[in-house]
């Protein structure tokens, strides 16, 4: 599907009327499709990235938060 600039104008103003909270909850509801439709690989930079991730908190490096904790964090952020 490819957007006209009417429908990309639509789709602006509806975001800019929209708040943060309801933005992000779009985000999660276009990420949770986008999992279960898409037949989307990670590239390859990304593993390493993770695996870099990893030995940090092996080593004791990172800390680890919970999801749901980190959510929360990034909503008080933005508000």
């Amino acid at each position: 599907m490819v957007l006209n600039e009417r429908e990309k104008m639509d789709i602006t103003s509806q975001l800019n009327q929209m708040s943060t909270e309801e933005k992000l909850r779009t985000m999660e509801l276009i990420w949770d499709d986008l999992c279960r439709t898409s037949d989307f690989s990670s590239p390859d930079w990304h593993k390493d990235i993770l695996e870099e991730r990893e030995k940090r908190i092996k080593e004791g490096k990172e800390d680890i938060l919970d999801w749901e904790e980190s959510k929360q964090q990034l909503k008080d952020s933005l508000s």
